[in-house]
């Protein structure tokens, strides 16, 4: 994908960083797609820094496109409104009543803040939802539970999984040097709008960008054989032998983004990367030095 980009961009002070040359090269000119979410949303702080290593990617001649998430955002907005939230299996049930304010608080609230976040660093921002231009096409997804030792259906309402990707928008957008920040919001062929995991959102987007690298942002520091010994971190490890450790090893939470990891690198992702968000500047280490904090994931052939 030729992204148009130019490392002429204004943008904020240095970082810190110490950068490595051989790894800004192999990034220039190419798409990073970033999932920004979770506790790295929410503190003032941290939030600045995520920006400012955006920005900072963009001033190097790389390509950075931001699909976000927002449950807590959501949240906050449904109890206001006196929405009580059903969670199946973990995946919030939406009716038609609750996606409008889903839909209020991820495209209006947060997709605009990182906007307005981003122009006010000198990058030049545009944020869209997966409904402009059918960038995203969503199917209704289908929830199976265990109810006593029988699998059953479970109508989850206007949640979606991701059905067809249209890319076209965010290429006009990014060749002519904006950033794209996405939010997880799509239209299925029934009219209806759809809340969409916005770890599986993302890891489907790169794939449909053949972005050089996904980077999924979590509030730990990777992959991790024990959660509770940080120790255990793994550094590096091939997507095959990755799909092996969901369910076992790998537990809870993290299933959904090593799940789009794997979507990915399964549709041309050249690697993916699972990284602590709420550590300053952890997306500049993670890329561009030689001694990344967090946990790269590559496609079997690249072993």
């Amino acid at each position: 994908m030729n992204t148009g980009s130019s490392n002429d961009d204004p943008g904020t002070a240095d970082t810190g960083v110490s950068h490595s040359p051989e790894k800004i090269n192999s990034f220039k000119g190419s798409v990073v797609l970033i999932k920004y979410g979770g506790n790295a949303m929410t503190d003032e702080t941290i939030k600045l820094g995520v920006i400012e290593d955006v920005v900072k990617l963009k001033q190097l001649g790389i390509t950075p496109v931001l699909v976000h998430g927002g449950g807590i955002v959501i949240k906050k907005l449904l109890d206001d409104v006196g929405i009580k939230s059903e969670f199946i299996g973990g995946h919030r049930k939406t009716d038609e009543h609750a996606m409008s304010y889903v839909e209020m608080a991820l495209s209006g609230n947060v997709n605009s803040e990182i906007v307005k976040l981003l122009n006010s660093r000198g990058a030049r921002s545009v944020g869209i939802s997966g409904k402009d231009a059918q960038t995203v096409t969503a199917r209704k997804r289908i929830h199976r539970v265990i109810v006593d030792g029988e699998e059953q259906e479970a109508d989850l309402g206007q949640v979606g999984d991701v059905d067809r990707i249209d890319t076209g928008l965010i290429e006009t957008l990014v060749q002519n040097g904006y950033i794209p920040v996405i939010s997880p919001v799509a239209v299925g062929d029934d009219l209806k709008d759809y809340n969409i995991n916005a770890d599986m959102f993302a890891g489907h987007m790169a794939g449909s960008l053949q972005a050089k690298a996904y980077v999924a942002m979590t509030n730990v520091d990777g992959i991790l054989t024990d959660v509770g010994d940080p120790g255990s971190l793994i550094r590096s490890i091939q997507s095959d032998e990755l799909k092996s450790k969901i369910g076992s090893e790998i537990q809870g939470g993290m299933i959904p983004k090593i799940e789009s990891c794997v979507i990915a690198l399964e549709n041309g992702v050249q690697q993916a990367h699972i990284i602590n968000g709420t550590k300053k500047h952890t997306l500049l280490h993670q890329l561009l030095t030689d001694n990344p904090p967090g946990t790269v994931i590559y496609r079997q052939e690249q072993i």
